[in-house]
C-alpha cells in the first residue's frame, strides 16, 4: 500500500530538491615533480543543482579531466573536499556515467548489448536483470532509437562509424539512469558536422534523464551550446576566473549558433581565456 506524504515527507523530498548536488570546497590538487610538489589546481569553490548542466573550460594542463575525476571518486580530493549531497566524496560514486573521447565499446559485444552492459554490472540494476531483462531491453531501444541507432542494434562496434560508436557511448553511460554524467571531451575526435549532430543528440538524451551533467571541452560552441552555465579556468595553477549562466532556451537548436546572443556568450568566454 502506498503511504501518503506528509508534510515532513513533503518537506524533506523538497529538501532535497533544493539543495546542491556536487558541492566544491576550497578544492585543490598538486602532484610530485622534481622533488617538490607542484600545484595544478590552486582553489575551485562551487555548486552544482539538481539537473544542471556545467562545462569547464580553459587552457591545457589547468586540471579540467582532474576534476572529472575527483567528482567520480576514482582520485577523491586531495586537498579541500567535493561533497554529493552532503557527503564527502572518499570513493568511487556508483550513481554516475562516464563517456569519454574515446568510446570503449566492448569489441565482443553488439550496440544493443554494449548499452544494456551498465545494467548487468551496476546495482540494483544487477540484481533484477534477469527478471527484468525484457523491460531493459525496452529502455536501450528506445535510447537508441533517440540517437537514430534503432536500426543498428546487432551491429558490432567495427561495424560502426566513429559518431555512432560515440552515440552508443553515450548511451550506455545514461542507461541506469545516472545522476551524474561526466563528459571529457567526448566529441574531440569527430569531425566538426558529426560534432555538431552530436550536441543536439546529447542534449536530447540529457532533457530525458535530467540528470547533472560535466562537460570537460575544449570547444567553447560546444560549450555555450550544452550548458546551463560555463567555468572558465586559469593556467595552473588554476581556478575558476570566470563563471557565466547561458540563457537560452532549450531544446537548443544549431541555427541559434548564428545569433548575437549565441555569439556574445562565445565572445565573451574567449575573452576571458585569452586575457590570462
Amino acid at each position: 500500500m502506498v503511504q501518503p506524504l506528509t508534510n515532513s515527507s513533503v518537506a524533506a523530498s523538497s529538501l532535497k530538491d533544493t539543495q546542491p548536488v556536487l558541492e566544491f570546497d576550497q578544492v585543490g590538487l598538486e602532484y610530485p615533480f622534481e622533488g617538490s610538489m607542484r600545484r595544478i589546481i590552486q582553489e575551485v569553490s562551487l555548486s552544482i543543482q539538481p539537473g544542471e548542466f556545467v562545462s569547464f573550460v580553459g587552457p591545457s594542463g589547468c586540471g579540467k579531466t582532474s576534476i572529472l575525476r575527483m567528482v567520480s571518486g576514482l582520485n577523491p580530493a586531495p586537498i579541500g573536499e567535493i561533497r554529493y549531497r552532503g557527503q564527502r566524496i572518499t570513493k568511487p560514486l556508483h550513481n554516475t556515467g562516464i563517456a569519454f573521447q574515446n568510446p570503449v565499446l566492448l569489441p565482443w559485444r553488439n550496440t544493443l548489448d554494449n548499452v544494456m552492459l551498465p545494467l548487468e554490472i551496476v546495482q540494483p540494476h544487477k540484481r533484477d536483470f534477469r527478471q527484468k531483462k525484457a523491460e531493459y531491453t525496452r529502455m536501450a531501444q528506445d535510447l537508441l532509437s533517440t540517437v537514430r541507432l534503432q536500426d543498428f542494434q546487432k551491429q558490432f562496434p567495427w561495424q560502426l562509424s566513429g559518431g555512432m560508436r560515440q552515440r552508443a557511448s553515450l548511451c550506455r553511460a545514461l542507461i541506469h539512469q545516472p545522476e551524474i554524467l561526466l563528459l571529457d571531451e567526448p566529441f574531440g575526435a569527430l569531425d566538426a558536422f558529426t560534432r555538431e549532430e552530436m550536441w543536439s543528440m546529447l542534449q536530447a538524451l540529457w532533457m530525458r534523464v535530467k540528470c547533472v551533467g560535466i562537460l570537460i571541452t575544449h570547444d567553447l560552441r560546444e560549450a555555450v551550446f550544452l550548458s546551463d552555465k560555463v567555468y572558465v579556468m586559469s593556467p595552473r595553477p588554476s581556478t575558476i576566473i570566470y563563471e557565466v549562466n547561458i540563457d537560452l532556451p532549450r531544446p537548443r537548436t544549431l541555427e541559434m549558433e548564428l545569433s548575437d546572443e549565441f555569439n556574445h556568450y562565445f565572445s565573451t568566454i574567449r575573452r576571458h581565456i585569452h586575457h590570462n
